[in-house]
Parts: structure tokens; C-alpha cells; sequence
């Protein structure tokens, strides 16, 4: 990754600090991805006792997993302390999970202690990717799986060549290709991993909305790149007059490459454990 690709983990932990109030107002394509998360989970033979939710926002992913799972323990993690906060919320007194607030680079779990790491669109916001996946792999027991989501290069294309056209400043994070994280996964020790890729593209009538539904979900710019200063009228002006060789059908798109990964611990047998 380029310095100027390079993510502020720092900027970025903050922005989605203080997105949580509005977060799922906004967070459309978050669950509609976590859907199709579960639906993939559903081909797991696995009755797994205790489960890690890796990047638990709100808690729309693990108050699902508690409905899906009734006996497994539960863990929810998420680095912004007010997500954390926002995912306890979301608990009743019939269902209870554990909050965690930590980064998903220095897990505070004991090895060999997971039996399924679920993690829903967190991947893409780590600085360094396989020491994330050095941590799961560490903390997850032998014959046990980890289930992700994450970003593609392509995501959000037309917002990136819209900016590329007014200035030359880094607008977009950019996003690992599939298979380099598939590689990723082998090096840290996981097995046999199964990696597929699909588009989902959101509409919006003016290219400012969907600037504002990034803001609202804390998906902020956060790369070394990224314009310092104040982004002046003339130039957001040009980047929308940019954004409008997009429209189609009267709206424009905003395409998101979305990545589903599937992975064992040594020793599993996948072929057996799915459905």
C-alpha cells in the first residue's frame, strides 16, 4: 500500500466514534451485507460455543447471531467505544453477550478461546490486515472457522474517478483484492479458504447524499492522502459536475465490490463441516 493509501487508524476509530448515534439511519448496505453473511453461515455444520463478532458496530450482527445461536457465548468488539456501548444496548434480558472495546490487531482474548469469528465490513478500516488475521487465527481453538466480509478495489469507483478528474489528493480508501487476502488468510495459518465476490450498487439522486451517508456511518476518508484542508465550493462543485457522467436512469450509482471470506483453523475438514 502507497503512503498516501495508508489509513489513520486513529482518525478512523474517532469517525466512527462519532457516528454511532446515527449510525443505523444510515447503514443500509451494512445490513443487507449482513444478511447475506448469514446466509452463508448457514452452510456451516457448527454448533459453536463461543463466538466472536470482530468489528460489532451497532450490534445488528451479533443481536443476529444470538437469535441463530441460543447457547453460544457471545463476544462483541468493536474499537469505537461508543459502538460498543450502542451493541449492549441492544441486548434483553433473555439474551446477553459481552462487549469489548478493543482493536481487532491486539485482541485481549486468551489463545484457543473461539469457536467462530463472524466479522461484517470491519477488515477494510485495519492498517495491517494480516496481523488481524495473525490475532484470529491465534485466538480461534483447532477445527474452528472465521466468517468475513470486507471491501473490493472496486468499491465506490465512480466517487474515486469523480475526485481523480478535480484534484489530485487520495478521496477513497483503497481496498485489498480478494485474492491477496485469500493469500493473506494462508500466510496466518488458516486452511482451504473460500473467497467469492459480488456487486451491490446503491442509488442516490445527488452525488451529496451519498457524502452524507458516508459521514452519517463514520466511512470518512481517512487515508495519508487525503486533502488536510477545506474542501472549497468551486472544487466540490466540479467533483459533482464530475459524479453526473455516472447518472443513469435519472440516478447515480455508488457501486460497492463486496467480498465474502470463509476460513478454517488447521485441522478442519471442510468438505464434512459444510452443509
Amino acid at each position: 500500500m502507497t503512503d498516501t493509501a495508508r489509513l489513520d487508524a486513529r482518525l478512523a476509530r474517532r469517525a466512527f466514534a462519532r457516528a454511532a448515534a446515527q449510525y443505523d439511519a444510515s447503514a443500509v448496505l451494512q445490513r443487507e451485507v449482513q444478511q447475506r453473511l448469514l446466509e452463508r453461515l448457514e452452510l456451516l455444520a457448527i454448533q459453536p460455543r463461543v463466538i466472536l463478532d470482530a468489528g460489532c458496530g451497532t450490534g445488528q450482527g451479533v443481536h443476529l447471531l444470538a437469535r441463530h445461536y441460543r447457547k453460544a457465548r457471545l463476544l462483541a468488539l468493536d474499537w469505537a467505544e461508543p459502538m460498543a456501548v450502542a451493541a449492549r444496548r441492544r441486548q434483553t434480558w433473555r439474551r446477553r453477550w459481552a462487549t469489548i472495546c478493543a482493536d481487532a490487531q491486539a485482541l485481549p482474548l486468551a489463545d484457543a478461546s473461539v469457536d467462530l469469528i463472524h466479522s461484517n465490513l470491519m477488515l477494510q478500516w485495519c492498517e495491517d490486515l494480516p496481523r488481524v488475521f495473525a490475532q484470529f487465527r491465534r485466538v480461534l481453538k483447532p477445527h474452528s472457522a472465521l466468517l468475513f466480509s470486507t471491501f473490493g478495489p472496486d468499491t465506490l469507483h465512480e466517487l474515486r474517478a469523480a475526485w481523480e478528474s478535480v484534484d489530485g489528493y487520495s478521496h477513497v480508501n483503497r481496498f485489498m483484492d480478494m485474492h491477496d487476502i485469500g493469500d493473506a488468510l494462508v500466510q496466518n495459518g488458516f486452511a482451504e479458504p473460500v473467497m467469492d465476490v459480488e456487486r451491490i450498487t446503491l442509488t442516490y439522486a445527488d452525488s451529496l447524499d451519498l457524502m452524507r451517508d458516508l459521514k452519517a456511518i463514520g466511512a470518512h476518508n481517512v487515508t495519508a492522502g487525503r486533502n488536510h484542508g477545506l474542501t472549497g465550493k468551486a472544487r466540490l462543485q466540479a467533483f459533482r459536475a464530475a459524479y453526473e457522467q455516472f447518472r443513469r436512469d435519472g440516478v447515480l450509482p455508488a457501486t460497492y465490490e463486496v467480498v465474502y471470506g470463509m476460513a478454517w483453523t488447521p485441522g478442519a475438514m471442510p468438505g464434512v463441516r459444510i452443509k
